[in-house]
């Protein structure tokens, strides 16, 4: 398999990412309470012992290691497009695998994974459908796509729209969106929360092979 490609340079939102990546950990996101909040979500994620999963839009590797032990041993595979992100992840010696990799891009495996986990990542696609896309061909069939949120819907689209510069308008998709979004890249919805400080979607990969 060639090499990934390098993310796209002219995606704004690496750049914004980057600036953030050295205070992420301490201004923008408690880490403890990030993994105990996704923790108290265990059995929404369903993930099992043996699975391989794919992690995008790791940032710092808040949650990599915890979701490393939810599957070992099976493997993750954590990627992001902020090189400042992941050189906080790889410090952190995890065990884990990162690579820098932008979801609506580069190749990303060929069936390689069960799960495909975005956590605070999704509305940040720049191209959503051609990340699904990407993700469905990465994803075994019957793998799963779960996208997480500890807020609901409205709340992350005002608040991406209130910080404003690279990231106004990163949206997540709201209520039939995402039977639209899904349907036409390959996954069948299976299940879809969005409210009380909790996003949730869970949706089966179509893929045939």
């Amino acid at each position: 398999m060639p090499p990934p490609e390098e993310p796209s340079a002219s995606d704004p939102r690496i750049a914004f990412f980057d600036r953030l990546a050295s205070q992420w950990d301490t201004n923008e996101q408690d880490p403890e309470a990030a993994v105990d909040k996704v923790a108290a979500m265990a059995d929404y994620l369903a993930l099992r012992p043996g699975e391989n999963l794919l992690e995008v839009g790791c940032g710092t590797g808040q949650l990599t290691g915890w979701l490393a032990e939810q599957v070992a041993p099976g493997r993750v595979v954590a990627v992001d497009f902020s090189q400042g992100m992941l050189d906080r992840a790889r410090a952190k010696k995890l065990p884990a695998e990162f690579r820098l990799a932008d979801v609506c891009q580069d190749v990303l495996g060929e069936g390689c994974f069960d799960v495909a986990f975005c956590f605070h990542a999704f509305p940040h696609f720049r191209d959503q459908a051609a990340a699904l896309r990407n993700l469905a061909r990465a994803l075994c069939d019957g793998g799963r796509l779960i996208v997480m949120h500890l807020a609901a819907s409205a709340a992350i689209n005002a608040f991406h729209d209130q910080v404003g510069r690279e990231v106004f308008g990163d949206h997540l998709p709201i209520g039939p969106q995402w039977d639209t979004l899904l349907g036409s890249t390959g996954f069948t919805l299976d299940q879809h929360l969005d409210g009380d400080g909790l996003f949730f979607l869970r949706a089966t990969n179509g893929r045939s092979g």
